[in-house]
């Protein structure tokens, strides 16, 4: 199939799997405490700078100009949200400037970008369907702020993340089209875009039974 085929049948596939998302889950079950927005806030830093690595990781590891930028732009997006996000903690009351949400290691998921090696399956993998995950959580998570009665970080979240989120996912799409032309590129982004879908349902399945934790934001 061509390249465009391929990119519209791939997002079909994520979009069936994302509907199985549960609203009442979550893709960390790192939370700590009570389920509050604050709670929450502390485990989307360690998806911001989780998400901040991985771009900068595979940034410096190709020779592509167009592809380095679009993963300058994530990383800087990514480290953009971290920042917001801690002078919104901040504003709640927590000192997320001498928080580390990484004391504890890296998640699954990054692990498993981290060995990506292609250009096709890291843009299939991170950014055509990790964005994607993130914009379903992110909006999940606005409704449960909207619930709380937490207008500002609902609005930090409908008017500057997601968008960036949904912008992230348009990259990973661009580039799809360009890179994966062959039926071996686009073996490798089905099996990365399907093992991503799948680490985050293993991870929400986790979270809901071992937590109960759900709506946590995406990055």
């Amino acid at each position: 199939m061509t390249a465009e085929e391929f990119v519209n049948d791939l997002d079909e596939r994520n979009q069936t799997i994302l509907k199985r998302l549960d609203p009442e889950s979550t893709l960390k079950p790192e939370v700590a405490g009570d389920l509050t927005v604050l709670n929450l806030l502390k485990v989307a830093l360690k998806n911001e700078i989780e998400a901040t690595e991985i771009a900068s990781r595979w940034l410096v590891t190709t020779d592509d100009v167009e592809v380095k930028m679009a993963f300058a732009r994530q990383a800087g997006d990514e480290a953009k949200h971290y920042r917001m996000i801690a002078d919104r903690l901040r504003e709640l009351g927590f000192a997320a400037y001498g928080f580390n949400p990484i004391i504890n290691g890296y998640g699954p998921l990054f692990q498993y970008l981290d060995t990506l090696t292609t250009t096709v399956e890291r843009v299939a993998a991170g950014q055509f369907t990790r964005e994607a995950i993130a914009v379903v959580k992110n909006r999940q998570f606005i409704e449960f702020c909207e619930r709380a009665g937490d207008g500002a970080t609902a609005r930090l979240y409908r008017d500057v993340i997601e968008p960036d989120e949904y912008f992230h996912h348009q990259l990973g799409r661009s580039l799809l089209l360009r890179f994966a032309a062959t039926p071996d590129a686009q073996e490798q982004a089905r099996r990365a875009a399907a093992r991503t879908l799948s680490l985050a349902e293993e991870l929400q399945q986790a979270a809901l039974k071992t937590a109960g934790i759900h709506h946590a934001p995406g990055c």
